[in-house]
């Protein structure tokens, strides 16, 4: 019996069913001496890194998607308590609706394999073998679970705000119309970028990303007041920013209902539901919803073969 596998291969982060890390990978030639998480593959060693791999619009020039994904299927391996000797894998992946009609053959390729895949990952051998490649649209795959209530609706946004780019999708009765996708590279990584530089510049002082996520979320900080207003007062005009964009090109969200989506959604949430761009926005707060949808469809679709 197979094992399904989700991955959504974020430019952010990798988000699987139960498990989410940074989209960063080292490689070593020698075994590092320290660090938590490793992988042995093909005579290297592979570490997690904080620092996210550069932007790459086709991920499947280098083979650093493919170690990100082996890490991810040895955590969820060990979380579900199988066996990580001869295990059978469908791995369910996605890619941005935008790319989705050309990419997905070759997405799929880069990931499949003739035999099995040995790896180590912290002294434990694996033994896998990815049988086969399911790819499917972002955006739709995150509302998957709420398809019954979305045939109901002529037509809806799905909003993605991911780390280098904001995805969007038109549902026509709960069906995705892969004619109709658009692309920004508005994404939040950029915002980030941007907003650390600029309270470097006005307030000399280092913050990271962890810092804007905690003012977004409203967690507890030491940071000064001015400088939590800075990053507010930047997050809000990139909302605006965003939600503008879309409206040039014709993803009118004062006449259309949209679901957002993806982590960028779940910090801007504030600002977004302030504009007067938008008059019906419901939010996904669930970061891996697009894996669960992967997951979901995959399961659907191994039941139909069988």
């Amino acid at each position: 019996m197979s094992t399904i596998i989700a991955i959504d291969h974020g430019n952010s982060a990798i988000k699987a069913q139960s498990h989410q890390f940074i989209s960063g990978v080292s490689e070593h030639l020698v075994r590092p001496p320290l660090a938590d998480e490793i992988i042995e593959y093909e005579g290297k060693f592979w570490t997690l890194s904080s620092n996210r791999i550069a932007y790459k619009r086709d991920k499947t020039n280098d083979n650093k998607f493919f170690i990100l994904s082996l890490f991810a299927i040895a955590k969820e391996l060990k979380t579900r308590q199988e066996d990580p000797m001869a295990q059978k894998i469908v791995l369910a992946a996605g890619l941005p609706p935008e790319h989705f009609g050309q990419g997905r053959d070759s997405f799929a390729a880069y990931f499949k394999r003739s035999g099995p895949v040995n790896f180590v990952y912290n002294d434990v051998p694996y033994t896998v073998f990815i049988e086969k490649v399911f790819v499917y649209p972002q955006a739709y795959a995150a509302v998957v679970p709420q398809a019954d209530r979305l045939r109901d609706i002529s037509r809806l946004f799905i909003v993605d705000i991911g780390g280098m780019t904001v995805d969007v999708l038109l549902l026509r009765n709960g069906k995705p119309d892969l004619h109709f996708c658009r692309s920004l590279m508005e994404g939040i990584i950029t915002m980030q970028n941007d907003l650390i530089g600029k309270v470097n510049a006005r307030h000399d002082m280092t913050i990271e990303d962890e810092h804007i996520a905690a003012v977004l979320m409203n967690r507890n900080t030491i940071l000064p007041d001015e400088v939590k207003e800075t990053i507010r007062g930047a997050s809000r005009q990139q909302a605006e920013k965003i939600l503008d964009k879309l409206r040039e090109l014709q993803v009118d969200l004062r006449s259309n209902p949209a679901i957002f989506i993806g982590g960028g959604s779940v910090l801007l949430r504030p600002f977004i539901q302030q504009s007067k761009l938008v008059t019906s926005a419901e939010f996904v707060e669930e970061t891996n919803a697009n894996a669960i949808g992967y997951q979901m469809l995959a399961s659907a679709q191994m039941k139909r073969m069988t």
